[in-house]
């Protein structure tokens, strides 16, 4: 039917550098080179680049520029809104609620402020990944000071119900932080609608480069800096900015902005076809995450009988990138802590394959796939585990 093509399909891991990023990057990795906390022209030309940059990532969110604060990564971000807040609003309590499914920024954060006096609750999830409003009801305590729980999980798709869980932590007068290093640029997101304090971005997820994120400080949200040496970002994030990787992170976020309706819907299409191209020809498989309330570009499944490293080394050999979930955690020889809190058996849970669509993919890359997959499948089933 088709014939050999390369297919990347592992966009939730990251993203190709739009062309048009690279276009908008290149000055700043050439002569446009001053150092933007300068005063000559060299540095005040850096630093309209910068705020430029800073006013496109905020349209994206719904923020104000003065909001924005860039950091290194979605990591970075997680850390400095959950380390960053607690610390600054320790006298109000010492208790954080977050769930069972967060990415390790998140998760390991937390265990390391339960190692140095926090308690931590980390809520169960549904069956199909989603956190209960009113388990996070049932969580607060007088000495609670910070919810977090992510907008869109990377392993499963699964958006949260982040705008119901905003209006409970505003009424208890709680800050709440979302992680939304997966969903920015896939769904729309509007802070005030969502009803964040706090919300982490990473550029390389939609398009722009490597080694740049921001986090969304909401405006009278107190923040302690983890570094120490500048008066950059406003006093929460010092050190020199990565100009080159903020300006493509912006020029980044006004292209996902501007093409967001659409995309969203064109890449919808093609999940659908995956999900019910693999379930209908693929025997015992199952997605994994919700169905509806899904990312547009996500499809995940578990297959029962497979390993996720045999799927992909094969997948690989067919030159299709594919992951079995999170790409921080693809040599940990474990199982997915979020398949477990879903409670998928070890059977089930070893077979995780995930498919996540980007601006580059097609009809045909999607028939591909498809027409590989079953045979794969089954080659991987019939043979000895390693």
């Amino acid at each position: 039917m088709n014939t050999r093509r390369s297919v990347y399909m592992d966009h939730s891991a990251t993203t190709p550098l739009r062309p048009e990023v690279l276009e908008a990057m290149l000055p700043y990795l050439s002569e446009r080179y001053g150092n933007p906390s300068s005063v000559h022209s060299r540095g005040r030309q850096a630093k309209q680049g910068l705020e430029e940059a800073r006013a496109r990532v905020a349209a994206l969110i719904g923020a104000r520029p003065e909001e924005i604060v860039f950091t290194s990564g979605g990591t970075e971000a997680n850390n400095l809104a959950l380390l960053g807040a607690v610390r600054a609003y320790s006298r109000r309590g010492r208790h954080i609620i977050t769930s069972a499914i967060e990415h390790h920024a998140v998760l390991d954060t937390a265990g390391y402020l339960r190692e140095n006096g926090f308690e931590v609750t980390f809520l169960p999830v549904t069956a199909d990944g989603l956190v209960r409003v009113e388990d996070v009801a049932a969580a607060v305590t007088e000495q609670t000071v910070l919810i977090s729980i992510m907008h869109a999980n990377n392993e499963i798709g699964t958006i949260q119900p982040i705008a119901e869980i905003g209006r409970l932590a505003r009424q208890r007068g709680i800050l709440f932080h979302t992680d939304a290093v997966q969903s920015a640029g896939k769904i729309p997101i509007v802070v005030d609608e969502l009803g964040v304090d706090l919300l982490a971005l990473s550029a390389h997820k939609f398009g722009g480069p490597k080694g740049t994120g921001a986090l969304y400080v909401r405006k009278g949200v107190r923040l302690e800096p983890l570094l120490h040496g500048g008066d950059q970002e406003r006093r929460r994030r010092p050190g020199t900015e990565n100009l080159p990787g903020i300006v493509g992170m912006g020029a980044a976020a006004e292209l996902v902005q501007r093409e967001l309706p659409a995309e969203a819907a064109r890449l919808g299409a093609l999940r659908d076809r995956l999900i019910e191209g693999l379930l209908g020809n693929v025997p015992e498989a199952m997605l994994t995450g919700h169905r509806q309330r899904r990312l547009p570009n996500h499809a995940s499944f578990c297959l029962r009988g497979a390993t996720s490293a045999a799927l992909l080394a094969e997948l690989d050999r067919a030159e299709v990138a594919a992951s079995g979930g999170s790409a921080c955690t693809a040599l940990a020889p474990d199982p997915s802590h979020v398949l477990a809190a879903l409670g998928l058996e070890p059977e089930w849970a070893q077979g995780a394959l995930r498919l996540s669509l980007g601006w580059g993919n097609t009809e045909d890359d999607v028939a591909y796939v498809l027409e590989i997959l079953p045979s794969i499948v089954e080659r991987v089933r019939r043979s000895p585990p390693p």
